[in-house]
């Protein structure tokens, strides 16, 4: 029996050189994903060229009044950027958990990679900046 053996990279975006190589460093597998799930989810609008649809806007839904409603939309707003963007992944779950006394909203979410048969979780907090 063949086992699937696919690679998966990106490029690390803090684009600081490699110390023997000099060339810019790479992210494999696992942390390529989830590099990948968290710039997704701090994306917003119009912030990739070319793509004005790509982006999560959950930095103006964070600080919204806390209701069920809203917990709802930030969990659908995720399953469908995820779906959309990410294909290396298939989603398991996204948990929403808002907190009101600190101003922050954090986010896990349950996936698997699609040739690992392993749960992974992300988790991401959002936090008012200013």
């Amino acid at each position: 029996m063949a086992r699937n053996t696919r690679t998966f990279s990106d490029l690390d975006l803090n684009f600081e050189p490699h110390p023997v190589t000099k060339d810019a460093p790479r992210k494999f597998d696992d942390n390529a994903i989830k590099a990948s799930l968290r710039n997704l989810i701090f994306l917003n609008h119009y912030e990739a060229p070319f793509h004005s649809d790509k982006g999560s806007g959950l930095k103006e839904l964070a600080f919204e009044l806390p209701t069920p409603l809203l917990r709802t939309t930030m969990e659908r707003v995720i399953l469908d950027l995820v779906r959309n963007y990410e294909p290396r992944v298939r989603l398991n779950s996204v948990d929403i958990r808002m907190g009101t006394d600190s101003n922050s909203v954090g986010i896990t979410i349950n996936y698997n990679i699609i040739n690992n048969p392993l749960p992974q979780t992300l988790s991401v907090v959002l936090e008012r900046t200013r």
